[in-house]
């Protein structure tokens, strides 16, 4: 079993979460146990799943037949759209602990603020309670933008820990980044590596040719010394080595500022303003 000396940030109540972690979406659930397994081996502690990816049964096999003490490992579910009601949502909680085998999450998120559809302050403040129960450590939300974030801390009183949203270099999300900072919310980014569309940037080759390593170590490295948590997902055990080999290189102040310069405000990923509940 390898341990990596990956960073870790501070959330609220003292929540140390690890800096890089292994994202699971996508990875079917007859896949789930033999991926996370292999991200647990090559040194990977703080996994991230979510009930709308329905592999959290797998990734609670892998936890349990891990060996790790628990306060070794750091996992993250997500509520899934449906369940946005506040009773739902309790529920859904529930579940998401008995499917992962846990008795207490590191971390639950909104997954979607569902604006057109929903009342998510309601939402959130479901997950107020929850954590008040003691049932998991911190609370937070994902993809959601700054009218939302404003509206439920407004609404509860309640900062959300995280927010969990699309980052990468074609989207840089500096002005979000920027309220996060100022409300004290731990940015973590999702398809870091813009679902592989800037691999053959120019810019990005350079540096990494320069540097020794691949592109998307370099745009992890980028994300790591941002100060944003990052997940890359593969199920390529090989893959998954490169992506958490990080820890023996830093990127100089210039090539940081070239690589946010790749900006575009792109998405690879649809817009929390217009994702909503279907049927």
């Amino acid at each position: 079993m390898t341990t990596l000396p990956i960073p870790t940030l501070t959330l609220a109540g003292d929540v140390a979460i690890p800096q890089l972690g292994f994202g699971t979406y996508k990875i079917p659930a007859e896949d789930a146990e033999a991926a996370v397994s292999d991200a647990l081996e090559l040194g990977y502690r703080h996994i991230d799943t979510a009930a709308m990816y329905g592999n959290e049964v797998g990734v609670g096999k892998a936890l349990a037949s891990s060996g790790l003490a628990r306060d070794e490992l750091f996992v993250t579910s997500k509520l899934d759209n449906p369940y946005h009601e506040p009773a739902a949502a309790k529920d859904a909680f529930a579940r998401s602990l008995d499917d992962l085998g846990l008795d207490v999450l590191d971390l639950y998120l909104i997954h979607w603020p569902l604006p057109l559809t929903t009342d998510y302050a309601a939402t959130w403040q479901a997950l107020v309670d929850i954590l008040g129960t003691g049932r998991v450590r911190a609370i937070g939300v994902s993809n959601f933008q700054p009218d939302h974030l404003r509206r439920i801390i407004d609404a509860t009183g309640v900062t959300p820990a995280v927010n969990q949203v699309e980052v990468n270099p074609y989207l840089t999300q500096q002005p979000l980044r920027a309220l996060h900072e100022q409300l004290g919310i731990v940015t973590e980014a999702w398809s870091p590596l813009a679902r592989g569309r800037l691999l053959d940037d120019p810019a990005l080759v350079e540096i990494a040719e320069r540097v020794g390593r691949t592109v998307s170590q370099v745009v992890l490295r980028w994300h790591l010394q941002r100060g944003d948590v990052v997940f890359p997902k593969s199920t390529h055990r090989d893959r998954m080595a490169e992506n958490a080999d990080l820890f023996t290189f830093e990127l100089r102040p210039d090539d940081m500022d070239a690589i946010t310069g790749l900006n575009r405000d792109e998405r690879s990923g649809s817009s929390p303003d217009v994702v909503e509940l279907k049927g």
